[in-house]
């Protein structure tokens, strides 16, 4: 895979999101993508568990809808350095919870995800989404 401009990539992901179309994630991801969830201390890494950690989230969020994006730079986590960044804003439900929150998108130099970090609020919503995942990841054998 070439060069793919961030901008493209951001759009593409929002779209394969929202068609809930899983096998156009997976050129989207960089093989060592880290995804940092509100419900876990330690990422989820490596392409196969985040693409399975989607897998749930697609099931999960009822009614998902992006509702713009930001672009720009932020350091990432994995090692402090600058990189090409997108902050898309989504709203959905999840076990009857309105959820508000944020897909912060970090970029390689391909124009692949390697960083994808997700914030929501409110705590209940929190509460809802971690226990709706871990019950998803449990099911697909992704969690003991």
């Amino acid at each position: 895979m070439g060069v793919e401009p961030v901008s493209e990539t951001a759009e593409r992901f929002r779209a394969a999101v929202e068609k809930r179309d899983l096998a156009a994630l997976d050129d989207l991801f960089a093989p060592d993508i880290r995804l940092y969830s509100p419900v876990k201390f330690v990422p989820f890494e490596g392409k196969p568990m985040v693409l399975g950690l989607f897998g749930v989230l697609l099931r999960v969020f009822e009614d998902l809808r992006y509702l713009g994006r930001l672009d720009g730079a932020a350091e990432t986590s994995a090692d402090g350095e600058q990189a090409p960044s997108v902050i898309l804003p989504f709203r959905a439900t999840v076990g009857g919870r309105q959820i508000h929150g944020i897909d912060l998108l970090q970029f390689d130099e391909a124009g692949r995800v390697k960083e994808f970090t997700v914030m929501v609020r409110p705590q209940s919503a929190v509460h809802a989404l971690g226990q709706a995942v871990l019950a998803g990841l449990v099911a697909d054998g992704l969690a003991p």
